[in-house]
């Protein structure tokens, strides 16, 4: 059966990235939609995130954890098959995946960070609302699994599975949506895995197709369609800066996200919508059917 009421989780991912990802999330957080927030732990700016979250209490914070393109808590010299020269982890996941499988230092090497990242979380002294990974790189079962182990140990309760629909992410351009029916399986594993351990999931999430442009009128569509069920939203808001982000982020239209957090009119629609909003956490106040 389908899940009866409708639980609304509106997220920004790389909290902690950037002073400008910080502001943002702190706007959106007090004056539009935003429920949640994904902590980069790792992240040049993520004291500065930590400190921003103990002063809004009606924010969700997770852990987002990177272990692609991006930065890492151990030290290289801990971790010398993860990184590179730069000290940052390659953005090769393809490449990365095989290497994870055929090496087993290489995987003890990845169990280590992993608990590094959680144990920094639970330094913040925040309450860990969820988990998620950069890039959706919990897809790799290995990851998963080693993320299951080593969450336990640390009051994991909730983890986001990337599926989005298919109404939507095939609406975002020629091309989206092709990798769908091949995600189906993993999609599939992920979801018993995380039951097996009593975890929460979401029922679908949005932004994946159109990562980094999830503009006013994308979160309308969704807003306007948005089913029975726990549904994500995630975005990657910031304010208004001169230079990318970060080389991966050139096409990212971070501030249009934010105006999208803060529009009246997604506002209004939230309202409409008769969803009950919040994070991961929030669900433990509520009654919502889940399905068989």
């Amino acid at each position: 059966m389908r899940r009866q009421g409708k639980f609304l989780i509106v997220t920004a991912d790389d909290f902690g990235l950037h002073a400008a990802v910080n502001a943002a999330v702190s706007q959106a957080a007090q004056t539009g939609v935003l429920t949640a927030a994904s902590l980069m732990v790792g992240a040049p700016a993520a004291a500065e995130a930590v400190r921003l979250a103990r002063e809004l209490p009606q924010l969700r914070v997770g852990l987002h954890l990177v272990l692609t393109d991006g930065w890492p808590v151990l030290a290289r010299r801990e971790i010398p098959d993860l990184v590179g020269q730069d000290g940052l982890f390659a953005d090769n996941m393809v490449r990365e995946s095989f290497r994870y499988c055929a090496s087993a230092r290489m995987r003890r090497q990845l169990r280590a960070e992993i608990r590094a990242q959680f144990a920094a979380f639970a330094r913040s002294g925040l309450r860990l609302d969820h988990v998620n990974t950069h890039k959706h790189f919990h897809l790799h079962p290995l990851i998963l699994g080693d993320i299951l182990r080593i969450g336990c140990d640390f009051g994991m309760a909730a983890v986001r599975v990337p599926d989005e629909p298919l109404w939507f992410s095939r609406a975002q351009g020629p091309g989206q949506g092709l990798t769908a029916p091949l995600l189906r399986p993993w999609l599939g594993l992920m979801r018993r895995r995380l039951r097996r351990r009593g975890l929460t999931c979401n029922d679908r999430v949005f932004g994946i197709a159109c990562s980094g442009d999830l503009n006013e009128a994308r979160l309308l569509a969704i807003l306007g369609k948005l089913p029975e069920g726990i549904t994500e939203v995630y975005l990657h808001p910031a304010t208004q800066t001169r230079d990318p982000l970060t080389p991966s982020m050139q096409t990212y239209r971070h501030a249009n996200e934010l105006a999208a957090l803060l529009s009246p009119r997604v506002r209004a629609a939230v309202d409409a919508s008769n969803a009950m909003c919040g994070g991961y956490a929030d669900l433990a106040r509520i009654s919502l059917a889940a399905p068989d």
